[in-house]
């Protein structure tokens, strides 16, 4: 390979550009040519995924075989995970809570919260609840249950509290859903949360309240803790499904059910994973984006140390999809051991960075600190909305250079200003463009994510499916609690 431009375009115009991973002093053809057989291993594991759901010595948290399921999900079909019904009973969940429920609360930690923030933040932005035109009758939605923080709880509750004294000045209730998001019904962070505040408002006579349960669907002697409230407390109910890890599960009912209440473009989001998915399906390896992404990151970490990966999204709307990266890179492939339980600390360390803000911040570290980070920029090519930059005071010779071109072509430049400033200090960095950002794109860029972690755990021979770390402090964190309780 040579520092040419190397690039795949997708037919949607998705473009993966690894120029900067490849060529001299970064990862060569031999590196690539060395790594053939483990990558026509690693094509084979994820097609045996991709048709069967078993992954080789997957065990669930509890020790028992567990199949992975989340690339069942793009493809909605009877008898699927996602089908005909389940997307339509979630668009008339969506609709029936227009001109008739003023705010909802959504309730859940992890990938019930994180994968929830990437579709409302891509599709509402930051002023969705204080705009009645941008919502269009939707509801206003708040995000809880991810941390155990008694000052924001308190204020989001005072502030529940003043919208429903507002409106019943002018006549009517307050009309309130909290959506709980918890498998089990018993993880901390989200049940507290949703406690306080159910045992806060229900009892406000200002409010009208109801309930949704997102959870384990299981019945009878294996239904959850949370799946056994909603039945007791007539809730509604939607599904956390066997196979779904919480890091993959944007692409379920746990995160529809927040696309639902938005207006989200369901469909088109799962299309664009769907057509991900099929394009990944080839053995090529330059013509596959999630096992060549897969393949270009585990090596610029195995043979040139790049264990640090920067998620650097130039958009202010696409922070929380790096936020989202983080759990899905730390939680698939941060492992301790490999299949085999041989001792091999795994694993590339996640960074969030928003451009042009951490150039401002970050971005001295990108270009002369540790030689061991791997920049992963994201672009939007075409803004839904745009601006020229004015010549408001042409008596200002710095302010005048800046007048005359849009924003997003200052956004740009300052982007490929990034890259080749690391390119020519020998840093490492590739770009996602997505053609615009739209629920497609948004579904491609994410199913590339995770596809290629499941790639990349083939590689390193890691299960990128299990998460024993989060459980070891869990195992701490249960007996801490129960004396805190017997203190006091």
């Amino acid at each position: 390979m040579t520092n040419h431009v190397k690039q795949l375009i997708l037919s949607s115009g998705f473009v993966f550009d690894y120029s900067h991973l490849v060529g001299e002093g970064k990862v060569s053809d031999e590196d690539i040519m060395a790594l053939t057989q483990r990558l026509t291993e690693a094509h084979s594991a994820v097609t045996q995924l991709r048709l069967t759901g078993e992954v080789r010595g997957h065990l669930s948290k509890d020790g028992e075989r567990e199949k992975v399921l989340f690339t069942e999900l793009p493809y909605v079909a009877e008898g699927h995970l996602n089908s005909p019904a389940s997307l339509a009973r979630l668009k008339e969940f969506g609709q029936s809570l227009r001109y008739h429920t003023d705010a909802v609360i959504s309730f859940g930690i992890g990938g019930s919260y994180l994968g929830n923030k990437v579709l409302f933040d891509v599709h509402c932005g930051d002023f969705w609840n204080s705009s009645a035109k941008r919502r269009q009758g939707y509801p206003k939605l708040y995000f809880s249950g991810n941390n155990i923080d008694p000052q924001r709880t308190t204020e989001l509750i005072a502030q529940i509290t003043e919208e429903a004294e507002a409106k019943t000045a002018s006549g009517g209730l307050y009309k309130v859903l909290l959506i709980v998001m918890s498998k089990s019904g018993s993880t901390l962070d989200t049940m507290s949360n949703f406690l306080v505040a159910y045992d806060a408002l229900q009892g406000n006579k200002q409010i009208e309240l109801k309930v949704v349960a997102v959870t384990d669907p299981a019945e009878g002697e294996k239904a959850t803790l949370l799946h056994q409230l909603a039945v007791k407390s007539g809730w509604e109910l939607f599904s956390i499904p066997d196979g779904i890890g919480g890091r993959f599960s944007v692409f379920s009912e746990v995160g529809l059910v927040t696309a639902a209440c938005i207006g989200f473009d369901m469909e088109g989001f799962l299309q664009g994973a769907k057509d991900m998915d099929e394009v990944c399906q080839t053995d090529c390896l330059t013509q596959n984006p999630a096992m060549l992404n897969a393949a270009l990151k585990y090596l610029a970490a195995e043979k040139h140390g790049r264990h640090i990966e920067v998620f650097m999204p130039y958009a202010d709307y696409l922070k929380s999809t790096a936020e989202w990266y983080i759990q899905l890179l730390a939680e698939s492939l941060g492992k301790r051991v490999s299949r085999e339980g041989q001792t091999v600390h795994y694993g590339r360390t996640p960074i969030v960075a928003v451009g042009t803000t951490d150039m401002h911040s970050q971005t001295q570290q990108h270009q002369e600190g540790a030689l061991d980070k791997v920049v992963q920029f994201v672009e939007v090519k075409e803004w839904q909305t745009d601006a020229i930059i004015p010549d408001v005071f042409p008596s200002a010779a710095k302010l005048k250079d800046m007048a005359g071109f849009s924003m997003s072509s200052a956004l740009h430049a300052a982007l490929e200003s990034n890259a080749e400033a690391l390119a020519k200090a020998g840093r490492f960095s590739a770009r996602f463009e997505l053609p615009k950002l739209t629920a497609y794109h948004l579904g491609e860029l994410l199913y590339l994510l995770a596809l290629s972690v499941a790639y990349e755990g083939e590689l390193a021979n890691v299960d990128a499916f299990d998460q024993p770390g989060v459980e070891s402090y869990k195992r701490i964190l249960g007996p801490k609690l129960q004396n805190i309780k017997n203190r006091q």
